[in-house]
């Protein structure tokens, strides 16, 4: 691969995003973005810039993201757009996101919007149990990959304060931010992509986000926005009922019944009417076989105008069932599993924003640098995982590293493509270099021609 074609492709990847900023803010994005992913050291501006041996732009990128204009709903939408763009955006024939929050530790108090948590993995006696974090409401693509795991790309997310600690305005005149719960800040994130996407969409989330609160707005929408479909995890004591008859009984009086007969909690799946059923699906890292049982019904939370497919499933290799749902009843039990089970690879967008693009090293103290920075982050790998789509239809597995230490390694990490990029990192800085005099050059020529 040559740097020049690299190049190519990672400018053509970052064009869209030229109709969100102004002309010399598009120029710094750029800058900024493509630092961050040939930067081997801490992921901070100057670093970044330093990386691309631009030393000189370091005052107008510190002021790009201080105080520059940056919409962020807008770039979020042109990240979602180019994802969909890909061969495999839909699966089971929906544009299907994951959704999670995650905790950024911070150290200081003296951080814009930074509260305090207690930190369930302080296991040994050294670390402290209470941390002081930003705590990020996150929503990314999932994409199928035949006979590999789903691929995560972060698209947009929203920061959750705790009600008692909630931060002042900004530094550059912002309003002070105004309490919302999680799953209100779920629910707007998903109707943000829905609604720059055509095309049906399913929400992944985890059990936390499995209430009233978030599911009924996503599927029962204000008027103007999307349905999104939802799978997620059920309680094992879930309160189930049957659908409701459709003819009154003979000789009952009132009004027509709108639940059902109750049925055995999903721990008692087995009793649900029906046999099981077998298949396999790639789950967790490999091919495993599932046996599974579903029914139609009602589940309690979510009222008796909205059935559901409730799912229980034994997979290969976990001792503990399955207990899902979906608000598509039209799925099978089988692709809720599997869909549910990719939801993880979300966890892996995390441990690599964090520990290869250097989420936690961001020293930005107030609100929109910190907000911008993140942004960035997620588009920077979603650029890197597009990246390596557009590489290995064209040259299959050929660019990437092949361990001869872990030869069961099929399929390249974000590190192999920030290897590639660090590889090329002249080359990349030349192109760069000229694409930046040519917007200048050209810039200055029309201001020049507006004058005369």
């Amino acid at each position: 691969m040559q740097a020049k074609q690299l190049w190519s492709l990672w400018q053509e990847q970052l064009q869209p995003y030229a109709a969100v900023f102004t002309a010399p803010g598009f120029t710094r994005f750029v800058i900024w973005v493509t630092g961050l992913a040939v930067n081997v050291e801490e992921h901070t501006l100057t670093q970044s810039l330093l990386a691309l041996q631009r030393p000189d732009d370091w005052h107008a990128a510190e002021a790009f993201a201080e105080y520059g204009s940056w919409d962020r709903d807008q770039v979020a939408r042109r990240t979602g757009q180019l994802v969909a763009q890909t061969p495999n955006a839909c699966w089971h024939g929906y544009h299907v996101w994951a959704g999670d929050d995650t905790k950024v530790h911070r150290g200081s108090a003296h951080v814009w919007g930074t509260c305090t948590y207690h930190e369930y993995t302080a296991r040994c006696p050294n670390r402290a149990t209470t941390v002081r974090a930003h705590n990020w409401v996150c929503l990314g693509a999932l994409l199928p990959q035949d006979g590999q795991p789903a691929c995560y790309l972060p698209v947009s997310g929203s920061l959750y304060f705790r009600a008692s600690q909630m931060p002042g305005p900004g530094s550059n005149g912002e309003p002070a931010p105004t309490f919302r719960t999680k799953n209100v800040q779920m629910v707007a994130l998903a109707h943000q992509q829905a609604a720059a996407l055509v095309g049906a969409h399913l929400l992944v989330v985890d059990g936390a986000f499995a209430n009233r609160n978030t599911i009924r707005p996503l599927v029962f929408p204000a008027e103007g926005e999307p349905r999104v479909e939802v799978v997620s995890r059920l309680r094992v004591d879930a309160h189930l009922c049957d659908l409701p008859p459709t003819q009154r009984p003979r000789g009952r009086r009132g009004p027509q019944p709108r639940w059902g007969r109750r049925l055995p909690p999903p721990r008692q799946g087995g009793r649900w009417r029906g046999g099981w059923r077998d298949g396999t699906a790639f789950i967790y890292g490999r091919l495993r076989t599932v046996r599974w049982k579903e029914v139609l019904c009602l589940w309690k939370p979510l009222g008796s105008d909205l059935p559901i497919k409730a799912v229980v499933a034994k997979v290969e290799g976990y001792h503990e069932r399955f207990a899902l749902l979906s608000t598509d009843v039209k799925l099978t039990g089988l692709q809720i599993v599997e869909l549910f089970c990719a939801r993880f690879r979300q966890e892996d967008g995390f441990r690599d924003l964090k520990q290869r693009l250097g989420w936690e090293e961001c020293r930005a103290w107030t609100q929109q640098p910190i907000e911008v920075t993140t942004q960035a982050l997620f588009v920077v790998m979603t650029l890197l995982r597009l990246l390596q789509g557009k590489l290995t239809a064209a040259e299959g597995t050929a660019w990437w590293f092949h361990p001869p230490w872990n030869v069961h390694k099929t399929r390249p990490s974000v590190l192999d493509l920030q290897r590639l990029l660090r590889q090329h990192a002249a080359g990349i800085q030349q192109g760069l270099s000229d694409w930046v005099a040519t917007r200048r050059n050209t810039g200055s020529a029309a201001r020049g021609a507006a004058v005369n």
